[in-house]
């Protein structure tokens, strides 16, 4: 047999398949009344349709699948059906839970075998680069179990002892270390055997994936970041995202 023929770890790590799920159930309440978070429009397309198409921009995502609000599935399959996207790339419409944790569960069990990869990206993060998602496929095809995209903090952080009434002074308890501190973001990227387990055997107040992950006593490494992955969440950050959004068609044609 000759070396050509022979298959090395890391070149059996490079051919592993990607699949990104985007939980997009939530109502975004902070944005105001009206239609769910992910489905508001951002440069006259909705956020979901941004976010989808982040992800299939990456040469390494074969499949994106969607998880809806649980009466809403419809809809979303007739939104993605109605837009431009990736020839390349497999879509998959799933309900999802009461819980941002619970349709990732739920996502995950929609995934055919395959994909050993799994990104999780958050709707209401529409304008992340590609750079980035390939950055983070690229350190779990390394080896890393867990991986999330995030930044160095700019502002210092104090601990506070919370309010019993919002609004009211809450004293200072501690200053961490800023230089320590991270502003962590999405797609986050997981081993999928590591990402069920974490689903099935992590349960209480989460935050995150990735802090599943922590739970089992794995390590979640961090690659850099960016700027444009903010989450858009109050009426402000939209504001941020149409202006982002209209540099690029101009610069690029985006």
């Amino acid at each position: 047999m000759s070396d050509d023929s022979r298959s090395t770890p890391s070149a059996a790590r490079t051919a592993l398949r990607t699949a990104a799920v985007i939980p997009a159930a939530g109502r975004g309440v902070r944005l105001g009344p009206g239609a769910p978070k992910a489905l508001r429009a951002l440069g006259g397309t909705p956020m979901l349709i941004h976010a989808v198409r982040a992800m299939a921009a990456s040469r390494h995502v074969s499949l994106v699948v969607v998880v809806a609000p649980p009466d809403g599935a419809g809809e979303v399959r007739s939104l993605l059906d109605s837009h431009a996207l990736p020839e390349r790339t497999d879509f998959l419409v799933v309900p999802g839970g009461r819980s941002r944790q619970e349709s990732v569960r739920l996502g995950l069990d929609a995934l055919p075998a395959g994909h050993d990869i799994v990104l999780v990206h958050d709707a209401a993060r529409p304008l992340v680069p590609v750079d980035t998602v390939d950055a983070v496929i690229e350190a779990v095809r390394e080896g890393a179990p867990a991986v999330v995209p995030a930044l160095p903090l700019a502002d210092t952080v104090k601990e506070v002892e919370p309010a019993q009434t919002p609004g009211d002074p809450e004293p200072v308890v501690a200053t961490p270390e800023r230089a320590r501190l991270r502003a962590v973001q999405t797609p986050q990227g997981f081993d999928r055997a590591t990402l069920v387990r974490a689903h099935a055997e992590v349960g209480g107040d989460v935050t995150d994936d990735a802090g599943m992950v922590e739970r089992l006593g794995l390590t979640v490494v961090a690659v850099p970041g960016h700027e444009e992955a903010f989450k858009v969440t109050r009426p402000l950050d939209l504001v941020l995202a149409e202006a982002v959004l209209a540099r690029r068609r101009l610069n690029d044609g985006f």
